[in-house]
């Protein structure tokens, strides 16, 4: 049997280190598992392809590849949307069984899915991955005070969005 290439075993290496964490970021971004594995894998596939001549930390690279092809994603699901009319807003009930926890995330991941995609990623990687303004800039291909002004719009639109989520469950019966 051959010995595998040594950028092959980094690889392999960073992603059992890394993989969940990336994951994670990827469902955030793409906004269910299923969705967010593809993503992962998207970016994966184009991160093994230039691997060889990547130096330093390929975690920077992955990430804003992710963040890129998410934006893509969203841009061709919004043309979609707009030719097919076809989505409305989920209602969400309060459940009995006890899983608060799990509906106030899904309902965080939905707000997250009303923002506009550099909202959103700024949101992602700042609050979630909590990488610094410089770190989310480098990995959203932006400048600092871009990450600023789309983190600050992000979240003042998450506290108008959950407000008028929270004021229409209020009303339902």
């Amino acid at each position: 049997m051959e010995a595998e290439p040594p950028r092959v075993a980094e690889l392999e290496s960073f992603l059992n280190e890394r993989g969940e964490s990336l994951l994670r970021t990827a469902m955030l971004l793409a906004g269910s598992r299923e969705a967010g594995e593809d993503l992962l894998q998207a970016a994966l596939e184009r991160l093994f392809r230039r691997w060889r001549t990547i130096r330093g930390d390929p975690e920077s690279y992955l990430r804003q590849t992710m963040a890129h092809l998410a934006t893509d994603g969203w841009r061709r699901q919004s043309r979609w949307r707009l030719r097919l009319g076809l989505l409305k807003a989920g209602s969400t009930g309060s459940l009995p069984d006890g899983t608060v926890h799990v509906d106030n995330r899904d309902q965080l991941v939905r707000l997250l899915l009303q923002l506009p995609a550099r909202q959103r990623t700024a949101i992602v990687l700042r609050y979630w991955d909590d990488f610094s303004e410089a770190e989310a800039a480098r990995a959203m291909g932006c400048s600092v005070g871009t990450v600023k002004a789309a983190s600050s719009r992000g979240m003042q639109r998450l506290r108008e969005l959950s407000t008028t989520d929270y004021a229409q469950a209020e009303r339902q019966p």
